[in-house]
């Protein structure tokens, strides 16, 4: 299966944390959403995420030490939606400047928000979430 996932996330208490080449972060305590993306294997990216026996490789990896993914949300496609999927929750939370989009032009693909508006962005995004 290849297309996005959404990872909604939970920082159970105010954290400052070095996020590789981005620098050290402070993240508030509360939930994210995270975007991403697989064209090879989605399946394989979410187990990989879930896992806490991995080298760090992407952003995403250095704060899912510290958090916890509450939920996974999957959206099949053969083209890639993680941007378009970005920008959605880019017009409604707060971004995380410059996390998860070293490789596009996005403002960031790590937002902020309470699990209201978060799970509201979702439903209208549709997309059908994974069991965990």
């Amino acid at each position: 299966m290849n297309g996005s996932y959404i990872l909604l996330i939970k920082l159970k208490e105010n954290k400052t944390i070095k996020i590789g080449k981005l620098g050290t972060l402070f993240f508030k305590k509360g939930f994210y959403v995270y975007v991403g993306s697989s064209m090879n294997n989605l399946e394989k990216r979410i187990r990989r995420h879930l896992s806490k026996d991995k080298k760090f490789h992407w952003h995403i990896d250095y704060l899912l030490e510290k958090a916890e993914i509450l939920e996974v949300y999957l959206k099949e496609n053969t083209i890639k939606e993680e941007c378009k999927i970005a920008n959605m929750f880019n017009e409604k939370l707060e971004n995380i400047p410059g996390f998860g989009c070293s490789d596009c032009k996005c403002d960031s693909h790590l937002f902020y928000g309470s699990s209201d508006e978060i799970h509201f962005i979702i439903k209208i995004i549709d997309l059908q979430k994974h069991g965990t």
